[in-house]
This record gives C-alpha cells, sequence and structure tokens, in this order.
C-alpha cells in the first residue's frame, strides 16, 4: 500500500516562505496540489522521477519542487507567498507520466497567508 505523509504546512504572512514535504513509501512520479476554501482542487507542480519539472502558471517562479530520491521524499519551496496562496496542499503519486490518474494521495497539510 502507497503512503504519503505530508509535513510543513502552517502559517505565513504574505511575503514569506515556507516548505512543504512529502515522504512517500516507494519511487514515483509526485506532484502537489491545492483546494481552497469553496474552490475546486487544482495542480500545482509534478516533478518525474528523474527530476523534470512542470508548475502551474499562478506558482511559477515562486514555487520550486525538488525530491530526494534516496529518501523517496519530494519537496515544495514555497517564496514570496500570497493570500490566494492559502489552501489545504496534497501530495500525490503516480506510477507513469504517462497517465493523467493520479493514483495515490495524502492527507493534506493546511497552508495559511495572512496578508
Amino acid at each position: 500500500q502507497v503512503r504519503l505523509a505530508e509535513s510543513g504546512g502552517g502559517l505565513v504572512q504574505a511575503g514569506g516562505s515556507l516548505r512543504l514535504s512529502c515522504a512517500a513509501s516507494g519511487r514515483y512520479v509526485m506532484g502537489w496540489f491545492r483546494q481552497a476554501p469553496g474552490k475546486e482542487r487544482e495542480f500545482v507542480s509534478r516533478i518525474s522521477r528523474s527530476g523534470i519539472t512542470y508548475y502551474a502558471a499562478s506558482v511559477k517562479g515562486r514555487f520550486t519542487i525538488s525530491r530526494d530520491n534516496a529518501k523517496n521524499t519530494v519537496y515544495l519551496q514555497m517564496h514570496s507567498l500570497k493570500s490566494e496562496d492559502t489552501a489545504v496542499y496534497y501530495c500525490a503519486a503516480k506510477d507513469s507520466n504517462y497517465v493523467d490518474r493520479w493514483d495515490y494521495w495524502g492527507q493534506g497539510t493546511q497552508v495559511t497567508v495572512s496578508s
């Protein structure tokens, strides 16, 4: 059974930084999604097993996804945070780059940006 465990959320002032971590029970294509109150869950970023990254336009240049394959851990470094970044952030994993569906999900971690 695949396990994903997020950590690192919290309260930060606008313009500040946070780093989220997600420890997986294996090596997968990893991604981050977020869901703000009253909104649908949206894609934030993903990283392949080899380290190829992709970002949503809303976070490009402010967020950086990375991974430590020795630890099966993916990180999301967030800078220049805005109030609109407030959401529950979910780590996700899938076996293949070539399918759209994400198979495994973490429990989520709250990020709150105060203005």
